[in-house]
């Protein structure tokens, strides 16, 4: 193979990507505290200290910008910012501003997520999104980070895969799996849905009366639907709900956010294993790094012209780092393609800066950074050396044969 290369179109983000429950540790007041420690929920571990990146976030900023990156996406936690109802933490507020100016002064752009699947307790006792005042609540509280996003900050995600939110929530009342796998059967709740987006919509209006210049939008889990022969009808019927009514709710804002890491077949009767030969991932998924490619032209089809995409989110869990570079370099090739084919395409942030908590479990290692359990101390893997190294040539590799 021979390789090309394909320049970053002007201003293109180039970054990582962490959440602030898999990072910080010791989010008490949310809710996803609670049920890690609540044995009926079966959870393999709690989150603790997680990465302690609450204390240690300028360690994770230094190693991003010396790496190269010139751009990260970390979330805020509601849960932190209003422990209880109608009260707002000041010194949360001014710790997340801290975060923010610690990233502009080491030349990285923050890319802020209100919202990444944890909620404070008072919420979830509430009756979380589906509870009469939810958009109201979580709109006030997108009010209340406006001393946090409305200087420097140029990108916000409302909403981190609300498709996902939505599943678990139909997930929670089956008493079905207890974290949505990639294929997975259930159908997102259809109220949740209608609610999630109400409050993205409350949200990009909260954002854009904070400064009109913020970028804002939310990012969607795209599992990338492939219909078997024969399967094409069933196809449709199973994407909808599950992805494509979610990309449709995007349509007028900045950006939309398009998140892949693995491909799901689909038959005449749902979804269908991955071949028995597949190389799998630790999280079981099929090794498939062209997904982001198929993902990014799928959200272009359905968004249609005008809806700027950002790939937020796109790796690998394995312990095999050769792997992983293998994975984002023909991952890359993709992101690549679509931009020569006039895909909008503005930037790639990699999921994960850090190897972190993956809801039950620290075994799913899809970090750049390793993190030791015990010290906390932080190093960068090869393929946070290579990949870094692709922001400062400004180049995407292109591979040809």
């Amino acid at each position: 193979m021979t390789h090309t290369a394909t320049p970053f179109p002007d201003g293109f983000l180039w970054g990582a990507s962490t959440a602030g429950h898999q990072i910080e540790g010791n989010n008490v007041n949310s809710d996803w505290w609670r049920r890690e420690h609540d044995p009926a929920a079966k959870i393999e571990v709690p989150s603790l200290d997680a990465c302690d990146s609450y204390h240690r976030w300028e360690q994770d900023m230094d190693l991003l910008a010396e790496l190269g990156f010139t751009d990260y996406r970390f979330g805020i936690e509601w849960a932190r910012i209003e422990p209880e109802r109608g009260f707002f933490s000041r010194a949360e507020i001014a710790h997340y501003r801290r975060m923010v100016d610690g990233a502009l002064a080491r030349g990285l752009r923050p890319m802020v997520t209100l919202h990444h699947f944890t909620v404070p307790r008072w919420f979830e006792d509430l009756g979380g999104w589906t509870a009469d005042g939810a958009v109201q609540a979580f709109t006030r509280y997108v009010e209340a980070c406006a001393p946090i996003i409305a200087d420097g900050v140029r990108h916000v995600c409302t909403i981190n895969e609300p498709n996902v939110i939505a599943i678990l929530a139909a997930g929670a009342r089956t008493g079905d799996q207890p974290w949505p796998t990639a294929g997975g059967t259930v159908t997102p709740d259809e109220e949740t849905t209608h609610a999630l987006i109400a409050a993205h919509r409350a949200a990009v209006g909260a954002v854009r009366t904070v400064n009109s210049e913020i970028k804002v939008g939310w990012t969607v889990a795209n599992q990338v639907y492939q219909a078997l022969s024969g399967a094409e009808d069933a196809t449709v019927a199973y994407t909808h709900p599950r992805e494509d009514v979610f990309i449709e709710a995007a349509r007028g804002d900045d950006f939309i956010g398009v998140q892949s890491y693995t491909r799901t077949r689909i038959g005449p009767d749902g979804p269908v294993p991955a071949p028995a030969d597949a190389e799998r991932t630790l999280t079981g998924w099929e090794y498939y790094p062209a997904a982001v490619g198929h993902a990014l032209r799928h959200t272009a089809d359905v968004i249609g012209d005008g809806t700027p995409l950002i790939v937020t989110e796109n790796g690998i869990a394995t312990a095999d780092d050769t792997r992983r570079i293998d994975y984002y370099a023909a991952a890359l090739d993709q992101v690549a393609a679509a931009i020569e084919d006039g895909i909008d395409v503005q930037g790639y942030l990699a999921w994960s800066a850090l190897d972190n908590y993956e809801w039950g479990t620290y075994k799913s290692t899809f970090g750049l950074i390793a993190v030791d359990p015990s010290t906390f101390e932080r190093t960068a893997k090869p393929s946070a050396v290579w990949l870094g190294g692709l922001g400062r040539t400004r180049e995407l590799p292109r591979t040809a044969s």
